[in-house]
């Protein structure tokens, strides 16, 4: 597989997003399932892996240190900080909030070190920005654990253009994460895809198929568990849901005629649209990622890209990526 740069980083093309297989998306996966999903990524040359305090919570950077622990050496792990958690709730009401002090930016990192079972974080990202703490003062804690030689590389997720500068003037920044797929196309209107490449920082898209809905798989809503995550996003409610399967059908109709699957064509435009983009789609079974990994040698010509943006407008998709109280907590 290609490789492409976020920062110091040197990562697989495509990374591999962990949350599902310990929270959000219904019934944990089987661990032994999820262990052999982990270790075919590597093999198949998947260098990235994502995760974060909060998947489990604490669950999911549990399985990556258990599985990735013999290959240490030939990943890159990435985790996250800064939301505040109460594991005693239900999984929709478990975050309570935005904590990105300094106290808690060094003790996450310290509590991740030991759950993950490694001496030193990639790529650690701040989960969400504290409208209470200033970006530099957060930034700030984050560079004295890089020079405590405790993470190597630093990352925001769903930050707005201004906190990126803010935040990358303080300590370079190597990744921003945000969701970013053919329906959600936030980034690019709201100035944050320009500025990760003005400013040379990779950009890191998670749900780069829809959550699921670009893989043509997914159908009907009854196919979800009650306490799946989507249940609660407006684009999933049953009035918007199926409108936007109409969306979907000309996905997989032009994915019929250049012969892949509709996955592999949502992921290969993604991946054409710069080479500082690395999407990090998540699988909890082997055949989704095979799938998914092979997307990455797909070449779409400019016309190819260019047809398949302009057949999935984000304009034509009913309803929002988040609920309000998610959606305030983004681009801040």
């Amino acid at each position: 597989m290609k490789h492409r740069q976020l920062g110091i980083l040197d990562v697989s093309a495509l990374g591999l997003g962990c949350m599902g297989m310990s929270h959000a998306y219904g019934p944990s996966s089987d661990e032994t399932a999820a262990i052999d999903t982990l270790h075919r990524a590597v093999d198949l040359g998947i260098t990235l892996f994502d995760t974060a305090e909060v998947y489990g919570p604490y669950r999911n950077e549990i399985l990556l240190g258990k599985a990735l622990k013999p290959v240490r050496d030939k990943v890159v792990i990435a985790t996250k900080f800064g939301f505040r958690i109460d594991p005693a709730k239900p999984s929709a009401e478990m975050i309570t909030g935005t904590d990105s002090r300094p106290e808690n930016v060094r003790a996450v990192a310290e509590a991740s070190l030991k759950r993950l079972g490694i001496e030193v974080i990639d790529l650690y990202y701040q989960h969400r920005v504290d409208p209470d703490v200033p970006i530099e003062e957060t930034v700030g804690a984050m560079a004295e654990l890089v020079r405590a030689g405790k993470v190597k590389a630093l990352g925001l997720s769903e930050a707005g253009s201004e906190t990126i500068r803010k935040a990358h003037a303080v300590h370079p920044i190597a990744a921003m994460q945000s969701e970013y797929s053919l329906w959600t196309r936030d980034v690019e209107e709201n100035g944050v895809l320009e500025t990760c490449r003005t400013l040379g920082i990779g950009f890191v898209p998670f749900s780069p198929l829809g959550r699921g809905v670009l893989t043509g798989a997914l159908k009907k809503l009854d196919g979800l568990a009650d306490d799946d995550f989507r249940r609660s996003l407006p684009r999933f409610a049953a009035e918007n849901f199926d409108a936007n399967l109409a969306l979907v059908a000309l996905l997989e109709e032009m994915a019929a005629e250049k012969g892949v699957a509709p996955a592999q064509l949502a992921l290969a435009w993604v991946l054409a649209q710069g080479d500082f983009i690395v999407p990090i789609p998540g699988a909890s079974k082997v055949p989704h990622l095979e799938q998914n990994a092979a997307a990455a040698a797909i070449v779409l010509t400019p016309e190819e890209a260019a047809r398949l943006g302009d057949l999935l407008s984000p304009v034509k998709v009913a309803g929002g990526r988040y609920p309000q109280r998610m959606a305030s907590m983004a681009n801040r």
